[in-house]
């Protein structure tokens, strides 16, 4: 039985993707910062393991990883999904708002493959997926921290895949576009029709069809694909 690690993972994208790894037979567990009853409810549904904590902290997510380690037995594939967004202009971005960002979105994901990474090469074998954004690659306006903390994801990931490719480890970055989950409930009906206008696929994602690729990228089949960026954004950032 291969053991799983999802970040971020109560709500949104991390809930599918546990489900998805519960479904495939995986000894799972998962993190998340704060939303005590719905980690409950997941846990109760899946027979996965919740661990509290806030990846952003180093030493949060140093015990996290410990702590998961200890339940699962080892860890063979890591999901970094935890990310929180923010919409406003630069101008109106201060100080704080963007330390958050980039301290969850992209030093989060540095932690947790650090911590990770030294358990994979001494077992010769690893996945590790990352959860970047189409923002990361094309940019968003008004949403400067959130793209560059994404971008950030994106290098760590193709920097990571070539460090740990000798050792039987491979890194990928899954980018979702507008995804049908609680971190788009900012958009009014409207603004999600406009968007739906500019996706050609004509809708939004749903947090299983990322959950579908994040375990392909973790399985056998997906041996020979490192270090890439792949969008599930219904071709939106063409």
């Amino acid at each position: 039985m291969k053991r799983v690690l999802i970040s971020g993972g109560s709500r949104g994208i991390g809930a599918a993707t546990v489900e998805k790894f519960a479904s495939l037979g995986y000894k799972v567990a998962f993190i998340y910062r704060s939303n005590d009853n719905k980690a409950a409810e997941l846990c109760e549904k899946t027979g996965a393991f919740s661990v509290k904590g806030d990846v952003s902290n180093p030493d949060e997510a140093r015990l996290a990883v410990e702590t998961s380690f200890e339940y699962l037995g080892g860890i063979d594939v890591l999901v970094s999904n935890a990310g929180v967004s923010h919409i406003a202009q630069i101008c109106d971005t201060d100080d704080g708002e963007w330390r958050r960002i980039m301290d969850t979105n992209l030093s989060a994901s540095f932690y947790l493959c650090r911590e990770v990474s030294r358990i994979m090469v001494k077992e010769h074998w690893g996945r590790i997926i990352t959860v970047g954004s189409v923002w990361g690659r094309c940019g968003a306006s008004c949403e400067v921290a959130y793209s560059a903390s994404k971008a950030g994801v994106r290098g760590l990931t193709m920097a990571l895949a070539k460090e740990l490719a000798p050792s039987g480890i491979t890194v990928n970055c899954v980018e979702p576009g507008i995804i049908d989950t609680d971190m788009n409930k900012c958009f009014d009906d409207e603004a999600l029709r406009e968007i739906c206008d500019e996706i050609p696929a004509g809708r939004l994602g749903r947090a299983e069809e990322v959950a579908e690729l994040i375990a392909f990228l973790a399985s056998d089949s997906a041996s020979y694909i490192n270090g890439q960026c792949i969008a599930v954004d219904g071709g939106w950032c063409i």
